[in-house]
């Protein structure tokens, strides 16, 4: 039988976080950055947490993306539910992706800037069209 602790962190529901990367199939960074993404999917969630992790080609899913107008790419969003803990171009490097990440698991969600920032209600509507399926 499992100590006690055990049974009651496992009661716990992990808090689920949803990892982004907007895309084109015409953009050549985002051609090389698709094996950064793969390999970061690969890597295994932090306790407590469960990573979902979804690759969406803006004109694949253009019914999901909506009104959403990306003219960074790659750009990221990271988000817990609906509340937007990331969103903005990272460099294709696994470390920035991991840095952001774990500032945003740390409660240190970064501010929303710029292009991010005037599409808020793009980015929530684009995350609200994933459903729990995600």
């Amino acid at each position: 039988m499992p100590p006690a602790d055990a049974i009651a962190t496992s009661a716990v529901p992990p808090r689920v976080i949803d990892l982004l990367c907007l895309c084109a199939a015409w953009c050549r960074l985002c051609e090389g950055y698709r094996a950064v993404f793969d390999a970061l999917a690969t890597e295994p969630s932090p306790p407590g947490v469960a990573l979902r992790w979804r690759w969406i080609d803006i004109e694949d899913e253009a019914d999901l993306v909506g009104d959403l107008d990306i003219e960074t790419f790659p750009t990221w969003v990271i988000a817990e539910g609906t509340v937007l803990l990331f969103a903005g171009a990272l460099t294709p490097e696994p470390a920035t992706v991991r840095r952001v990440l774990g500032a945003c698991l740390g409660g240190k969600p970064m501010p929303l800037t710029g292009e991010a920032a005037e599409q808020r209600a793009a980015l929530q509507a684009v995350l609200a069209g994933l459903g729990d399926g995600r």
